[in-house]
């Protein structure tokens, strides 16, 4: 990698307009490196220096940056300080500059509509007093399922400013994957929609989300948002529209502690329920806005738009990253490539975006379509392209350069994911790019790559580890200390294990190459292979499930589920009854390129299934140490399915969750 010259790099003016430069000169850093050093041996002084450079808005001041007593992996943050993310994300900037644009949100059929921060923070107030109405308060769980539209948004804020705890559920999800976070979470309220617009038909979500709330019994309110024009039905007593829940008076902002809970996003491992990752008020909103800053150099006034969805962390950056910077975010609601594959150009043209994000998926699906995805418009307001997700293949981060980004924009690859309420590591305006290459970790992040002895090392892939706590990473998972501890902390003391694999080269660059682990990734959209062996069992002949991820060569990865049927089943019927109930228990996005029905499955002497060794030996690849396996002829008619599964496209660098 290190013979290979920059793609990208920053001309003198752009590193030195840089917010990220300004920073450096005025500590007195000289080089980037030299910063993140110096991040790193003093967190006190470099969290206390980034939050006086946001301008974060304090209730009352903290007596201390950081609290380690009860060990690294449950540092407190700004101990005695009281603050709400509402406070420095709306209301400093109404104060401010009232008429600046705050939200631009545009749908699929073409409806764009825009909030400043003064009709932000009237849409905000007005909906935190209706919320307030139906009993929701401070440390109340509220879900949010919902397409990625403005309402979405202000129902963030709302419960921002509650003190509430908002719950961002993805809006392709199923009724199940659904209930079972709504009902960890104890959530009292769910905020829906009627449904939504995709590929010119309305997709009905009101019948899912009362599919879900009918096996909550704590659930006492839904409100419903029109999205869709889908007439549905509303139950008494229970259901109340968006737009009558708003209400003219004002109630306080709450002050809050920074280890209570603001958003609770869940994501999924490898086995296991899905994890519920917590984040306060001086957490993810602080940390998406160092992000923004200093990775993507956002300014005052400048417009970010993500192709996302508020039920991935994505979303919540979003939001808080733009407006914590006083910028506009503009959601997108809608298929990026329809009517036409070019849609997603169109979108940023119009709104005048300064900053894209895009996945690698959609850049492969886009690419596929030749001149009819080419932008029909010059993107002039555009200067940063942003990627996140998953890992590039050099093709698409190429067009994606020369085609869009006329081979002088950026790519700003960042990574990281919903357990650190930010990014790990991020490009920068300091530092030439080479084709799915990052920068380095962000300041403050503590990262090196780790070989299997503990070690740091370069020139080889090795664990992403972060060695220091730092500002945005999970307090923890929801109620599940130990969960915690044993998914993050527990291969080396006192070291977080990211679960991705990662290289840096002999220049520094630092690439992404994939997890370590086995979760599946579609789209940059997580499953664990525990929920969908679930749904895959539920109301099916199936007796035993494994799930995998294989290379897909435009989602990145497709769900594969190798199944043993019941006692006296018809195993012809069991793929498609499989099928059925995956995508009706997680979501279409979810629904498996194939179900294979197995006599055994492999595993381990113990009884554990081989999930890595199934996924090696159905796609051709090396099937690793097999010492532990208690048959190796159950992997046999898994070989003889290879002839129906074409070769991998290959791998790539870059990406990340």
């Amino acid at each position: 990698m290190s013979t290979v010259a920059p793609a990208w790099s920053p001309t003198r003016d752009q590193m030195q307009s840089s917010r990220l430069w300004r920073f450096m000169r005025e500590h007195q850093c000289a080089t980037y490196p030299q910063l993140c050093e110096r991040a790193a041996r003093d967190p006190d002084w470099f969290w206390d220096a980034l939050v006086k450079e946001l301008g974060v808005v304090w209730s009352r001041p903290y007596r201390a940056v950081m609290d380690t007593s009860a060990g690294l992996p449950f540092t407190r943050w700004f101990p005695g300080g009281l603050l709400n993310a509402y406070d420095s994300a709306v209301l400093r900037h109404r104060r401010s500059d009232p008429d600046r644009l705050a939200l631009i949100g545009e749908t699929e059929p073409g409806t764009v509509r825009s909030l400043s921060y003064a009709q932000l923070e009237d849409a905000v107030e007005q909906t935190a007093a209706g919320l307030r109405a139906i009993g929701v308060g401070r440390g109340v769980a509220v879900g949010l399922y919902l397409p990625l539209v403005i309402e979405n948004a202000v129902a963030l804020l709302a419960c921002t400013k509650l003190g509430a705890v908002a719950v961002p559920l993805f809006s392709g999800f199923g009724a199940e994957a659904i209930r079972q976070r709504l009902a960890d979470a104890d959530a009292r309220v769910l905020i829906t929609a009627d449904g939504a617009i995709r590929r010119g038909r309305a997709v009905a979500m009101k019948p899912i989300a009362d599919e879900a709330a009918a096996a909550l019994p704590h659930l006492t309110h839904q409100v419903v948002v029109r999205c869709a024009g889908i007439e549905v039905p509303m139950q008494r007593g229970r259901d109340l529209a968006w737009d009558d829940l708003a209400r003219p008076e004002r109630v306080p902002t709450e002050a809050m502690r920074s280890d209570e809970p603001l958003l609770l996003l869940y994501t999924s491992g490898t086995t296991g329920r899905p994890k519920g990752t917590v984040h306060g008020h001086a957490g993810l909103p602080i940390k998406a806005a160092q992000d923004w800053a200093f990775g993507m150099d956002v300014r005052p006034a400048e417009r970010v738009m993500w192709v996302t969805d508020m039920g991935w962390v994505m979303g919540p950056l979003l939001v808080f990253g733009s407006l914590m910077l006083g910028g506009t975010a503009v959601l997108y609601d809608g298929a990026p490539d329809y009517p036409e594959p070019r849609r997603v150009w169109s979108v940023a043209h119009r709104q005048g975006v300064t900053h894209l994000g895009i996945s690698p998926t959609l850049t492969r699906v886009l690419m596929a379509s030749g001149s009819k995805a080419l932008p029909a418009n010059a993107l002039s307001r555009l200067r940063v392209l942003a990627s996140t997700g998953e890992p590039w293949t050099p093709e698409a981060w190429s067009w994606l350069f020369e085609v869009v980004g006329r081979g002088e924009l950026p790519i700003m690859n960042y990574s990281g994911g919903t357990e650190c309420g930010g990014g790990l590591i991020c490009g920068n305006f300091l530092t030439p790019s080479k084709a799915g290459s990052f920068a380095g970790p962000i300041p403050g992040i503590d990262a090196a790559v780790f070989n299997e002895h503990g070690q740091p090392v370069r020139g080889e892939v090795g664990e992403l580890v972060v060695r220091r706590p730092y500002l945005g990473m999970t307090l923890g998972l929801w109620q599940d200390p130990e969960r915690y501890l044993e998914t993050y902390w527990s291969r080396w003391p006192d070291v977080w294990v990211h679960g991705d694999w990662a290289l840096i080269d002999e220049e520094g660059l630092w690439y992404i190459l994939g997890r370590s682990d086995d979760t599946i990734k579609v789209a940059g959209k997580r499953v664990g292979p525990a929920e969908v062996e679930a749904a895959a069992l539920d109301g099916t002949d199936v007796a035993e499930a494994a799930a995998v991820g294989i290379p897909d060569p435009l989602k990145g990865q497709s769900v594969v589920v190798f199944v043993v049927p019941r006692p006296h089943a018809d195993p012809g019927s069991i793929p498609a009854a499989v099928s059925r109930s995956i995508e009706r228990s997680l979501g279409k996005p979810f629904k498996p390129a194939g179900v294979h029905v197995l006599p055994r499955l492999p595993k381990t002497r113990n009884g554990k299934i081989l999930r890595r060794v199934i996924r090696n030996v159905f796609t051709g690849d090396q099937p690793g140490d097999l010492s532990a396996i208690d048959d190796l002829a159950t992997l046999d008619p898994i070989r003889a399915l290879r002839s129906d599964f074409p070769s991998p496209s290959g791998g790539g660098q870059g990406g990340g969750r």
